[in-house]
């Protein structure tokens, strides 16, 4: 049997064995979780840019582009359908501690995959925010965009380490938030809040552009935000 084949298998009999009397609920459910997540065709995929490598050279070389997409995205890509094929093999040996021992390096790779899908969306040549839920939104919670920026420049310039800078959608209070996230942890998993633009600051990400000058990458980077996709990811938020 194909390692495709099984891990779709897998999404359609998750919960037969998850409810296992030898696995404890929590992460029956996680582990069921994980196994449905699948796409239909059995694995997870390194999506297509929309756009090419160069096209955000005037803040983020091909270089960098090329080596962040095809190696650093694809290789979250490659481990999540690992950790996923051998989750399966445990949740149907009933294996508890095998299941316990793949919980990191799924979410790990999974909040990689997850993360990097939403960067790429999030940037763009060109764009522009217009008069909208979003910019009403961001003048709501924090006055102007120019304040937004500030705020979240600095709060993810402090970010220690490897980790992201969010702006996120808070569902309880209709506002949005700014949020970080250290490694690869998913911001709605980790928070509750939505992501709507994310930052990444794992040094991969502009070590070839900016050295180890962090500041300067994140103030460029608004340069090259996709605003459309930003509000579009609001709006379908808060229907």
């Amino acid at each position: 049997m194909s390692s495709s084949k099984l891990i779709m298998n897998s999404a359609l009999r998750a919960a037969a064995h998850v409810n296992s009397s030898k696995l404890p609920t929590e992460l029956a459910k996680s582990s069921a979780a994980f196994l449905s997540s699948s796409p239909s065709g059995g694995k997870h995929t390194l999506p297509d840019l929309p756009y090419d490598y160069n096209a955000l050279e005037a803040v983020i070389s091909a270089e960098t582009m090329e080596i962040h997409h095809s190696k650093h995205h694809n290789t979250y890509v490659t481990n999540l359908n690992v950790g996923l094929e051998k989750l399966d093999a445990a949740v149907s040996a009933g294996d508890v501690s095998g299941i316990i021992g793949l919980q990191g390096a799924l979410k790990f790779n999974g909040g990689g995959h997850v993360n990097h899908t939403l960067f790429w969306e999030n940037l763009a040549p060109s764009s522009e925010l217009k008069d909208g839920p979003l910019k009403g939104l961001i003048e709501e919670c924090y006055g102007s965009i120019d304040t937004l920026k500030e705020e979240m420049s600095a709060t993810t310039v402090a970010v220690q380490g490897s980790g992201w800078g969010w702006l996120g959608y808070n569902a309880k209070t209709g506002g949005i938030e700014i949020a970080t996230c250290a490694n690869q942890d998913p911001l709605q998993a980790t928070t509750g809040l939505v992501p709507l633009l994310g930052v990444d600051v794992w040094e991969h990400a502009y070590y070839v552009d900016y050295r180890n000058v962090r500041p300067s990458y994140v103030k460029a980077i608004w340069d090259i935000v996709n605003w459309d996709v930003v509000e579009s990811r609001l709006v379908a938020a808060q229907n």
